[in-house]
């Protein structure tokens, strides 16, 4: 490769080939070819973000079709309440506060009946309010001269927008007025300060009301007309399923521990219980807005809605434990065979039954039936947990002192009996916390049964089955004396 001159300020390579040719380089293809390959690059990568983006958003509307009928019911509404504007007899009775319908829709439209109930008659009361005091107080200003009305306008914004916006911090407002309480500061500042140059302030004050109803009332009727989404029944549906989850993630917990399996599906189970934890805001929401609902299915008028979100509180003090049993199974001490081998009965009997309590709780939930079989499952789960406190008692003595009288060869022997007792503590750690936290489980899994059972006595659930409680009590009537002897035995 040589470098010739062929201009005073211009610079060229040239590469000598084998048969004596030469070959001009030249360096402006490359740079080229190379914006070229990044934006082609880029390109694809943006159109592959596209794709990924379109196949989560139909993933989602397969996993969750009401989202997308309620993105129906709100287009639809929108193009009816549209109307107004492009129907002209319509248009003339509003006047230009068509506008307003369209901002109610865009605004109030939830994805729940309680959630749009609730923005509806906030607005439509805090509007009221906020409307008829505009009015009183220009009226007061308008007749104590030019000179005091703009005192006195300004004044009553400052004192009322103050005092509203401090009732959003007491705590009974906010959660059941906090959007009326907004609606009020926002109407009553564009009423006073425009009735200060509008003339005909009570003819506005009208039609504003008027394409505000009827955009509020178009909401509230297609929400509940057409396949309407009800909070309560949302929150009974996600209590329900926290118990399956918790259920399924006790079990998986267990069975990791003691069979070493490491299945997907497994681990799926598991992680059951972080949806749990995380379900608190969720239930808070759908309590909130389940208030404002009418009775509807099977739920009444004076549902105790407040009652769920005490079993909400249960079942996350219960995922807190399965939280730590999971912990247990990623500690890097592991407990020795034949101790997990000798605990490994009790502890997936305390599981299974503990298991079935949340089962049968589940079941009750789903199907607002009282239960026939809890308290006998309660049972059975109080009496594992007995079981399981003996099998820890009775566990080989690994950690047995040494005797009183040493000779001084045992002196010397000291130090290391020592040092094999404290990595025996070590080893059996882990394993007595498994066993301890499945414990106080089992008792958090009994408060969540009182707190079901007090759900059931208040929104009065059915009574349980006869033919499944008969069948189930002459079973066991043929069970009992097997279970009386493992009692016997358990106890001694």
């Amino acid at each position: 490769m040589v470098m010739g001159n062929r201009a005073p300020n211009k610079l060229e390579w040239r590469i000598n080939v084998r048969n004596g040719t030469s070959e001009i380089l030249q360096p402006g293809s490359g740079l080229v070819h190379r914006i070229w390959s990044w934006l082609k690059g880029l390109l694809g990568e943006f159109m592959l973000k596209i794709w990924n983006f379109l196949e989560k958003a139909r993933n989602m509307a397969v996993a969750e079709p009401k989202k997308v009928i309620h993105c129906l019911k709100v287009g639809v509404t929108l193009t009816i309440v549209s109307l107004v504007y492009y129907m002209r007899p319509l248009y003339e009775g509003v006047g230009g506060n068509a506008m307003w319908a369209i901002m109610t829709v865009v605004v109030v439209f939830e994805y729940t009946v309680g959630a749009t109930l609730y923005k509806c008659i906030n607005r439509a009361i805090g509007t009221f309010l906020a409307g008829s005091l505009g009015v009183g107080v220009h009226w007061a200003a308008s007749h104590s001269g030019d000179k005091l009305e703009p005192i006195i306008l300004g004044i009553s914004v400052f004192l009322l927008a103050s005092a509203a916006t401090f009732s959003r911090f007491i705590p009974s407002v906010k959660a059941r007025f906090d959007y009326g309480v907004l609606i009020f500061i926002l109407t009553f500042s564009l009423v006073s300060v425009s009735g200060y140059r509008v003339d005909k302030l009570i003819d506005v004050a009208h039609q504003r009301l008027s394409t505000i109803a009827i955009g509020a009332s178009l909401c509230v009727l297609i929400c509940m007309l057409f396949y309407p989404i009800w909070a309560g029944k949302e929150l009974h549906n996600l209590i329900h399923r926290n118990l399956e989850k918790l259920a399924d993630a006790l079990d998986g917990c267990i069975a990791e521990y003691f069979t070493d399996s490491s299945a997907g599906d497994s681990w799926k189970k598991i992680g059951g219980y972080k949806c749990v934890l995380n379900s608190k805001a969720a239930e808070d929401s759908m309590a909130g807005f389940a208030r404002w609902e009418p009775a509807h299915g099977r739920f009444n008028f004076r549902h105790p809605w407040k009652q769920y979100l005490k079993v909400g509180a249960s079942l996350r003090s219960c995922a807190y434990c399965i939280e730590t049993l999971d912990g247990c199974l990623n500690s890097e001490i592991k407990a020795p065979e034949l101790l997990r081998r000798h605990l490994s009965d009790a502890c997936i009997t305390l599981s299974s039954s503990a298991s079935f309590v949340l089962k049968e709780l589940a079941a009750t939930v789903e199907t607002m039936r009282k239960s026939s079989e809890i308290d006998l499952s309660i049972e059975e789960m109080q009496f594992a947990v007995l079981k399981l406190e003996n099998a820890m008692k009775s566990l080989p003595n690994h950690l047995a002192a040494t005797p009183s009288s040493t000779s001084d060869g045992d002196a010397k022997t000291e130090p290391i009996r020592k040092t094999a007792t404290r990595s025996s503590v070590m080893e059996i750690l882990p394993l007595a916390t498994l066993v301890s936290v499945l414990t106080e489980t089992a008792a958090r899994i009994k408060e969540i049964a009182d707190e079901v059972n007090e759900l059931a006595k208040l929104a009065d659930f059915k009574p349980p089955n006869t033919k499944k409680a008969s069948q189930s009590q002459s079973s066991n009537q043929v069970d009992e004396p097997s279970n009386n002897e493992e009692r016997t035995k358990g106890l001694g």
